[in-house]
């Protein structure tokens, strides 16, 4: 819970890096709490607005923290092969050291 707290903490932050657990952690219990929220529709539907810069942001740092640009992102808007990169991507270490995009964050 504490990683899906730090990400909505650092709401439109798009600077930086993420690793893959805060990464991960957010995608997971966002996706609980839409499930629940999806329930009652109109919840639903203002929860997926309210999260949507910070998933956004997050996307992008966990990008930054593989050395990619946030902007592959829209990968997404290519059918079928497009999330699965972005699957592949978000699912890779990060580099190690510092890159352009800042401090690694494992070692903070």
């Amino acid at each position: 819970m504490k990683w899906y707290l730090a990400v909505l903490k650092k709401y439109a932050e798009f600077n930086g890096r993420a690793g893959r657990e805060e990464f991960w952690m957010f995608v997971l219990i966002n996706f609980i709490v839409s499930l629940i929220l999806s329930i009652i529709r109109p919840l639903g539907l203002i929860y997926g607005l309210a999260v949507l810069v910070p998933s956004l942001a997050v996307g992008a740092r966990r990008l930054h923290d593989t050395g990619r640009s946030g902007w592959f992102q829209l990968l997404v808007l290519i059918p079928l092969i497009g999330p699965i990169v972005l699957i592949v991507f978000a699912a890779q270490d990060g580099q190690p050291g510092d890159n352009q995009y800042g401090s690694n964050p494992k070692s903070v």
